[in-house]
């Protein structure tokens, strides 16, 4: 019996993807979608832009999102242009005329995906991304669904298209969370804002005030909190109740675990206290949360 060769054919590069580029890692999973009311995902990848990358379309096929990972540079966008840094993202569509520009002494590193269909294109009309670029106050959060894209697309396996479809949903939607208008978006201020955020999550365990939040980042208090009213959608020290909450919860399922011991590990003198701020942030109390979580228990 003859053995027949079952590697799938290489996908010939479609002219739209720039030739000034290296570094490159594409997918393909629809280069010739039809009209549809669903998100369906063309292709996307990432790239390092050559020193010399400059791509000017005055049309293009697809609703596309690119996002900086590093680097600079600037887009033209319907006649308006804009700088890139390490966590802007901007868009085109069908019908906008669009220039994209390397900094040659700074070159990018992006990411792109393209898409189509109604649902996609009333999505990106609703976010941010409608008015031009925008900068991320959480860039890590954008980048990993680009890497989650870039896994996904690369997958020749059942439901790999409708898990992309569904990513570029939560793409835009994330976007629209952690976007900060391009006009806002000063650069010392928002790496500040992504610094003191860092701190925080990484030492909560060990703080338990805003004050010592504040010392922890080595900003002034009243600063700290002018950073996340301009840059987030909660106070810093909401943020840092969240973090031990959840890690309440996470220690409250825990085997032998009293609520007063959870509640002296996280930092609260009071286990009545740690209880009403439980509470406030998982809408149950301690033991109302560990009865659910037993009750889950028992029915496996």
């Amino acid at each position: 019996m003859d053995i027949i060769d079952r590697k799938p054919k290489p996908v010939a590069q479609p002219k739209f993807i720039s030739t000034q580029v290296s570094d490159v890692r594409y997918y393909y999973l629809n280069l010739r979608p039809a009209p549809t009311a669903d998100i369906t995902v063309v292709c996307g990848g990432r790239e390092r832009c050559n020193p010399e990358y400059v791509i000017s379309r005055r049309e293009f096929p697809f609703l596309s999102i690119e996002c900086v990972a590093q680097g600079r540079g600037e887009v033209k966008v319907a006649g308006r242009t804009f700088r890139l840094q390490a966590g802007s993202v901007f868009s085109y569509a069908p019908g906008v005329a669009h220039t994209i520009r390397n900094d040659a002494k700074d070159p990018m590193v992006k990411y792109f995906v393209d898409f189509t269909g109604d649902e996609a294109a009333r999505l990106l009309h609703d976010s941010p991304l409608r008015h031009g670029v925008v900068q991320l106050s959480a860039p890590g959060e954008i980048l990993d669904i680009f890497e989650d894209l870039q896994r996904q697309g690369s997958n020749d396996a059942p439901g790999s298209k409708a898990i992309c479809a569904a990513l570029v949903r939560l793409l835009i939607l994330k976007i629209t969370a952690f976007a900060v208008p391009e006009r806002e978006a000063d650069a010392r201020a928002l790496a500040t804002y992504q610094r003191c955020k860092r701190q925080i999550e990484q030492h909560f365990l060990g703080l338990r005030s805003l004050a010592q939040a504040a010392r922890a980042c080595h900003v002034d208090q009243a600063y700290l909190c002018r950073l996340f009213r301009r840059f987030d959608h909660q106070t810093p020290y909401r943020y840092l109740v969240r973090l031990k909450m959840n890690r309440a919860a996470e220690l409250l399922l825990g085997p032998g675990k009293l609520i007063k011991q959870v509640a002296e590990e996280l930092g609260f003198t009071d286990p009545y206290h740690f209880s009403r701020v439980f509470k406030s942030v998982h809408r149950v109390s301690p033991v109302q949360f560990i009865q659910a979580g037993h009750r889950r228990t028992d029915r496996r």
